[in-house]
């Protein structure tokens, strides 16, 4: 559900003031926010932020297209490793060796050396 048009976009306080004092100072090290539900204005657009996800920061540039997304979209919490177990390891590892034979049997023998 969104937020009510009389209320506004919610912007952090404290990182809406750290933004103003990065434009005034031209400042171009990231801005450090824990504020992922912070909504992106058009007065951060071209400023890096480093977004904290839970566990470390990660550095977003905000960008025309990102005004009136959440900070918080563009820093993921889960990282995805890949589906399977043992089976698609070994499926995944028969294919990577016949791509290796096949390369193998196309490459052209090299030539003797003359002496």
């Amino acid at each position: 559900m969104s937020r009510s048009l009389k209320k506004g976009p919610f912007v952090d306080a404290k990182l809406m003031e750290k933004v103003t004092r990065a434009k005034a100072t031209r400042e171009r090290a990231p801005i450090k926010t824990w504020a992922r539900a912070s909504t992106i204005t058009p007065d951060m657009v071209g400023m890096r932020f480093a977004v904290h996800n839970g566990r470390d920061f990660i550095e977003v540039l905000a960008d025309e297209n990102m005004v009136g997304h959440r900070l918080g979209e563009f820093s993921p919490t889960r990282k995805f490793i890949r589906h399977g177990g043992k089976i698609q390891k070994a499926i995944e590892d028969e294919a990577a060796t016949k791509a290796a034979v096949a390369t193998k049997a196309t490459q052209a023998p090299a030539a003797p050396a003359k002496k």
